[in-house]
């Protein structure tokens, strides 16, 4: 939901103009991005499996790709690629030497929160072999890992009080310490931040650093409060409104369910029914037959 709703809010003139044409389904239905596209492709993937399969995961990334979901220009690049035959790791780092630093691994890994509930060190490595099919670079893998702990954290109910001592433990580069230092005293204020100061403080941007600490801010910020009152305000915040609202949505659903959330406002979301069973066989099967490690 906070993909579809973000997404015509997302990029300059030219991205919203194209998301006005193509943004809904034929029946009138909000269309989602690239961003629940990935992250219905690792559930499927990891169900037909029984665990993380990363050879499986990089070939249904490639066979789900299609331009009118809104990938980037170099996630689309790499998964033409592999859809057309290439091994991922021989194309993961062409592009960029260190790996791709965007959200891509980040928007998906809410999903990895689900997988694996209570194991810290199979969370942190499937984590990794998850993220360096498309995102190989170290700020992309961190990224994900904090968005992953987060909504690990939401789906046990911990306070935002202990989210907020937990954060800066789970960092380990400077840049994101010092996000999500501002991040936790932000929280804790009393008013929510302006426009202008969440974009220079926190970012609104493709790059993880630029958006997962301040998908995590809104999450934490609005975890009591009505999920369209946070999906508003990251769309006022434009930039990449969509894998924000994605992340920041995961995060607010891993608190407070579906049953927080209207039902008609559910209907409205493209596939909406796949993603619920997609939803219920992960439950039925990591808590009935632990998944196999990474």
């Amino acid at each position: 939901m906070g993909d579809a709703c973000g997404a015509p809010f997302e990029g300059g003139p030219v991205e919203r103009l194209l998301w006005r044409i193509i943004g809904k389904t034929k029946d009138g239905k909000l269309r989602y991005t690239d961003d629940t596209q990935m992250a219905m492709d690792l559930a499927m993937s990891f169900i037909q499996n029984n665990g993380i399969n990363q050879d499986h995961l990089a070939a249904a990334f490639g066979d789900s790709y299609r331009w009118s979901r809104g990938y980037g220009p170099s996630a689309a690049w790499l998964l033409k690629k592999i859809k057309n035959g290439a091994n991922w790791r021989d194309v993961n780092r062409a592009k960029f030497k260190d790996g791709s630093f965007g959200n891509g691994a980040a928007m998906r890994a809410p999903i990895l929160a689900m997988l694996f509930p209570e194991d810290t060190e199979q969370l942190n490595a499937n984590i990794i072999a998850c993220s360096e099919i498309t995102h190989a670079h170290p700020a992309a893998m961190e990224g994900a890992r904090l968005i992953a702990l987060t909504a690990r954290s939401a789906l046990r109910d911990w306070s935002t009080e202990a989210i907020a001592e937990a954060l800066p433990t789970w960092c380990r580069s400077d840049e994101y310490l010092s996000k999500v230092t501002f991040c936790i005293e932000s929280i804790q204020a009393k008013d929510a931040l302006p426009v202008n100061v969440l974009k220079r403080k926190l970012g609104n941007g493709m790059a993880a650093s630029h958006s997962c600490v301040t998908a995590i801010y809104f999450a934490l910020k609005y975890r009591n409060q009505f999920l369209n009152d946070m999906l508003t305000q990251i769309c006022n915040l434009g930039g990449d409104a969509d894998t924000i609202g994605a992340m920041a949505g995961a995060i607010w659903g891993a608190f407070n369910g579906s049953a927080a959330i209207d039902a008609d406002t559910i209907k409205r979301i493209e596939n909406a029914a796949t993603i619920i069973e997609l939803s219920e066989q992960i439950h039925a099967m990591v808590y009935s037959n632990p998944p196999v490690s990474a």
